[in-house]
């Protein structure tokens, strides 16, 4: 699993485009889906996309990068890509607490 997230700008957005982005800006939802999820101020200039991307074995920084542009652009907001980051889940250790550890 790869999580990716894409700062950008909004180019030229309808009235109605406008309309729809303030719901989201409204409902504040941050978290990574597979579809992908905005988050922006309430001037609409520019977002955080951020989108889980499912991993094959071989897959690597660049084919999630391409599922989750694909995924931003399927959202159909005209826009301008500023930066992405790309994380790997699967390189990414949990260290939990050994079993009665707790200090009482």
């Amino acid at each position: 699993m790869f999580r990716v997230t894409v700062r950008g700008a909004f180019e030229e957005l309808s009235e109605d485009e406008r309309e729809a982005l303030r719901g989201v800006v409204d409902s504040l939802q941050v978290a990574f889906t597979e579809a992908g999820t905005f988050t922006c101020d309430r001037s609409l200039s520019s977002f955080t996309f951020r989108c889980e991307v499912p991993a094959e074995p071989d897959d690597g920084e660049q084919e999630a990068t391409e599922r989750a542009i694909a995924a931003l652009t399927a959202h159909g907001y005209p826009h301008r890509i500023l930066r992405i980051g790309v994380t790997d889940m699967r390189n990414i250790k949990i260290r939990r607490k050994p079993r009665g550890a707790g200090g009482t």
